[in-house]
């Protein structure tokens, strides 16, 4: 056994300089790969971030602004319907307008209308009251001279 345990220092013995080198590797590694490796990652990492960040705010300000003019062109959109309504409602009165005159003229001309031919009728009656005197008188004297020839 104890040979055993002699051959086993040996062992750790020539091992030395490899875990020694082992460690010199590791350490080396560290400082010159994995550290400068892990600073560009964080670099990259906080402008990725500031990136999104303002990325962000932009989209933010872009919505402020979306709703600003969907605002204002509420306003606008609205501002042209009264228009509208208003400019409707004066044709509506002035059609309105029109309609009461052409009623009044039309109501005005059937009244002269009917006063004319409510003259007109009466000059008729008073002509063939006339002419019927006159006729019944001719009447008359032609059947007297047929009764007397």
């Amino acid at each position: 056994m104890e040979s055993t345990l002699h051959d086993l220092g040996q062992l750790l013995l020539k091992a030395i300089p490899t875990i020694f080198l082992l460690l010199v590797v590791h350490f080396y590694l560290k400082a010159m790969f994995f550290r400068p490796m892990a600073d560009v990652l964080a670099k990259r990492r906080a402008a990725t971030d500031g990136l999104k960040e303002s990325a962000e705010a932009a989209q933010a300000r872009a919505a402020e602004q979306l709703a600003s003019i969907e605002a204002q062109l509420r306003k606008a959109r609205e501002a042209v319907y009264q228009e509208q309504e208003e400019a409707r409602r004066g044709w509506l009165g002035d059609q309105g307008a029109q309609l009461d005159a052409a009623r009044q003229q039309a109501h005005e001309l059937i009244h002269q209308s009917d006063q004319l031919l409510a003259a007109e009728s009466v000059g008729a009656k008073s002509q063939l009251a006339g002419s019927a005197n006159d006729l019944a008188d001719e009447i008359a004297q032609t059947l007297l001279k047929r009764t007397a020839a």
